[in-house]
């Protein structure tokens, strides 16, 4: 039974710490590198009607060329609307608007923008790592419980914890990974 209890916790820990690695790579995803990435515009949020709107409920966002970014609207109306969300976010692209699609060319990135883009990706990253560490945190405390509730022996905490490090360990070096990567992209001239 105390097998039981410890293994539904790590399945837990596992399912959580997962959400949070795939979270970290969405936001991740959301920094801008020197190409053009449909999941930079991912943040935007566009005045809609007097509602918050994500920009990708909105139109159809494409990739055209490696420095070109697409937005084709569902509703034409919205063109002002998304123009000015994307010049408010900070993003620092320029939108222009031929009245039925909205174009951004993505400019090359100065070392100092790269920079500030690497700080934000570790930032971001380090969100990450932390949400993993809180789900550890949580699970930690809860195997206490069971050790003090009886319903598991003190080896059994003991490799429980010992299982749980290495789960954490895998997924923030998933996180890490991640970073890395995204670091190699923006360094990259």
């Amino acid at each position: 039974m105390s097998d039981e209890l410890i293994e539904a916790l790590l399945s837990d820990a596992d399912e959580r710490m997962k959400k949070s690695v795939e979270t970290s790579r969405e936001k991740l995803g959301t920094v801008r590198t020197g190409r053009a990435s449909p999941a930079l515009l991912e943040r935007v949020q566009v005045d809609y009607y007097g509602t918050s709107t994500p920009i990708n409920q909105m139109a159809n966002i494409a990739a055209a060329e490696a420095r070109l970014l697409t937005i084709s609207p569902y509703d034409k109306t919205a063109l002002p609307a998304i123009e000015k969300a994307i010049m408010d976010s900070d993003l620092g692209l320029t939108p222009s608007n031929d009245g039925n699609v909205v174009r951004i060319q993505i400019p090359e990135l100065t070392e100092e923008r790269r920079n500030e883009m690497v700080k934000q990706a570790r930032n971001l990253a380090e969100e990450g790592r932390v949400a993993i560490r809180n789900v550890r945190r949580d699970i930690m405390h809860e195997l206490k419980e069971l050790r003090k509730s009886g319903d598991v022996g003190e080896d059994d905490e003991k490799r429980g914890e010992d299982d749980l490090q290495k789960l954490t360990d895998k997924h923030v070096g998933e996180v890490d990974g991640q970073l890395a990567h995204k670091e190699t992209d923006l360094l990259e001239v």
